[in-house]
């Protein structure tokens, strides 16, 4: 069983969609465990999300990705930072011993700066870096939008209600 089919599922001794409550100076409160996201929204975000993947840009990214995954040297260089962050815990740690963390550091440092000069990765950071604003931007989207409506609807009202009957 899915959460959200737990959610429906749950009994209530009151209308399932009315998920208002009130606290002792009768300001409406809402409980996250009871809010019911409608199925209608959910489909929706799942066009959306199915159409962002069809995206240039995260066609993109999984191209880098994939190039990324089989590009040995750079799966190797990986490797070896990987290894080394291991020592550089073990000096810090355990064998407290400062000197070892400075050189291991700076060994990581060349590995790393190695590693994002190499086109395929910064073509791999790009990418994300470019589905990232992808994604913010349309989370801004409907953000900005739902503000804009929501201004719009208490611009409307002469005053709001006191509480949500």
């Amino acid at each position: 069983m899915s959460a959200t089919n737990s959610i429906h599922d749950h009994t209530h001794d009151h209308d399932p969609y009315d998920h208002c409550h009130h606290d002792e100076e009768g300001i409406p409160r809402f409980d996250n465990r009871e809010l019911i996201v409608r199925e209608d929204i959910l489909a929706r975000a799942r066009e959306l999300a199915q159409l962002i993947t069809t995206t240039e840009e995260v066609s993109l990214y999984q191209k880098s990705e994939r190039l990324v995954q089989s590009h040995e040297k750079i799966q190797g260089l990986i490797a070896q930072i990987k290894k080394k962050q291991k020592e550089l815990v073990a000096f810090q740690n355990t064998f407290k011993n400062p000197a070892m963390v400075d050189k291991i550091e700076q060994e990581i440092a060349v590995l790393q700066d190695e590693l994002d000069e190499m086109p395929v990765v910064q073509q791999f950071q790009q990418s994300q870096t470019d589905v990232n604003y992808l994604l913010q931007s349309i989370v801004s989207i409907i953000r900005d939008t739902v503000a804009e409506k929501l201004d719009l609807e208490a611009a409307s009202k002469p005053e709001a209600p006191e509480n949500c009957d």
